[in-house]
């Protein structure tokens, strides 16, 4: 079953300083922490943030492709977990078709902001990521899993570079 999720936020993971999504279920119930690297965050916070640039980004040019082709994003959905790492699929809908295209997840989340496409996770992704070791220690992993189910939605602020 796939749960529709939106963006709460983006931050700064306090123990690797790496950007992580905050992404949660419409009934405010569950949070799912996805970890990006630099790039791909900025690139979702200056879609987030409304910034336009100059000449397109990536994202922006996948989306101008799959558009010129006389297709769009339906949805995108974070589809599986494995190893610690989050896989994602993108469905374009052409003329006659719906087609899944394999994509990281933080490349999946830019386009679906861009085109304003639903995102979705799988249920047993989000039951499987209860279970991420987040550090190299174990304290260290049970700290961060405490912190992400205490945010206070007034705390998921914009990512700042």
């Amino acid at each position: 079953m796939q749960v529709e999720m939106a963006i709460k936020g983006l931050m700064v993971d306090p123990i690797t300083n790496m950007p992580i999504i905050i992404l949660r279920d419409t009934t405010g119930q569950r949070v799912l922490p996805i970890w990006v690297g630099i790039f791909e965050a900025n690139a979702i916070a200056l879609q987030m943030e409304n910034v336009a640039t100059p000449r397109p980004m990536t994202h922006d040019l996948l989306r101008n492709v799959i558009e010129d082709l006389k297709g769009s994003v339906s949805k995108i959905v974070i589809s599986d977990l494995k190893d610690n790492t989050f896989y994602a699929l993108i469905y374009v809908a052409t003329p006659g078709d719906l087609i899944a295209i394999d994509a990281r997840p933080s490349d999946a989340i830019a386009l679906a902001l861009r085109t304003q496409a639903s995102i979705f996770v799988e249920e047993a992704v989000i039951d499987s990521a209860k279970g991420i070791d987040f550090g190299n220690e174990r304290a260290d992993s049970d700290r961060l899993q405490k912190w992400l189910e205490s945010l206070d939605p007034e705390e998921l602020g914009k990512y700042k570079m």
